[in-house]
């Protein structure tokens, strides 16, 4: 069973500014001169809605590489755990995504996508 998801203010932010920079990269790449190979941004952002997507589907799908991330604070639960899955993996400033259980069964709330420090 799929996952709902909820999005914080600032992963939302940082998601539709990655949306936006892939389709003004895609609408400059098919202005003449064409250029077949996509840019970086397209990239990223493709890399990062899929990942979005696995974490919908399966938390714990193994490209996510999901593991606890102890330097944040859960929202909701003073004793919750947040948890860290991979948007992109051996790159470096490889972007990720922090996330937590809540607030009700079966939702998980994006807290954060970053680049990796």
């Amino acid at each position: 069973m799929p996952f709902s998801l909820a999005w914080t203010d600032s992963a939302t932010a940082e998601f539709e500014r990655l949306e936006t920079a892939a389709r003004n990269a895609s609408a400059n790449r098919l202005k003449p001169p064409t250029r077949l190979k996509a840019s970086k941004q397209e990239g990223l952002f493709k890399q990062v809605a899929k990942a979005i997507a696995l974490l919908q589907a399966n938390p714990r799908h193994p490209g996510l590489n999901t593991h606890k991330y102890s330097s944040l604070q859960h929202p909701y639960q003073a004793d919750g755990e947040v948890f860290e899955a991979y948007a992109q993996n051996r790159t470096p400033g490889a972007y990720r995504i922090f996330w937590c259980y809540g607030p009700n069964q079966g939702k998980i709330t994006i807290l954060a996508i970053t680049p990796h420090p």
